[in-house]
């Protein structure tokens, strides 16, 4: 019998729509054990993450339906909403 080695690729959910993708498709947002909130490129940093596509209108649907701040069980003031946005599109 041959035996396959495909290795399992990670997956998670996208907080603004939905949708399941391969976990290098997606941003992390984390919060660190300090409560402060930041994009996390390396998929490393310590503390509660969630992540959204690298789209800026999932992060919208995440921002109206204030499902990032279930996620990350802390309430995301709107300037750091901003920041995040920034930085999603290239342009923080």
């Amino acid at each position: 019998m041959e035996q396959t080695s495909r290795k399992k690729i990670p997956e998670r959910r996208c907080t603004g729509c939905g949708e399941r993708f391969p976990k290098q498709q997606l941003t992390r947002v984390v919060r660190s054990p300090e409560g402060e909130i930041s994009l996390d490129a390396t998929g490393k940093k310590p503390g509660r993450g969630a992540y959204l596509c690298k789209n800026p209108a999932c992060l919208k649907k995440a921002r109206k339906s204030r499902r990032l701040e279930q996620n990350l069980a802390v309430q995301i003031p709107d300037d750091i909403y901003d920041m995040l946005e920034g930085e999603l599109t290239g342009e923080g």
